[in-house]
């Protein structure tokens, strides 16, 4: 009479070769699920967007950007970190500036 052994205590050199390729799969399928919980948690959060609108030119207005920027930094917004800010310029035409806001 045979008695059939679990796989796992088998001296057949086929099923050891079994048990490493179930392993093997079941290695990949952990790594595969891991890895992807670890790229979930590493997302950036949603960044802070702001407008600002300049009635001159940018060239004219760098010191009071720069002031603007600084004021940002007391507040720890630190501009491409955890705040986008979009320049749009009228450039002297203030009938500009409801479009440029829109």
């Amino acid at each position: 009479m045979h008695v059939k052994t679990w796989a796992l205590f088998s001296n057949n050199p086929k099923s050891k070769i079994q048990n490493r390729k179930w392993a093997g799969v079941f290695a990949v399928a952990l790594i595969c699920a891991v890895g992807g919980v670890a790229a979930e948690a590493q997302q950036t959060t949603k960044m802070a967007r702001m407008g600002f609108l300049g009635a001159k030119f940018p060239s004219t207005e760098s010191a009071r950007i720069e002031a603007f920027r600084q004021g940002l930094r007391e507040l720890r917004y630190i501009e491409g970190k955890n705040i986008l800010i979009e320049y749009r310029w009228a450039e002297g035409k203030l009938d500009r500036l409801p479009e440029l806001a829109a």
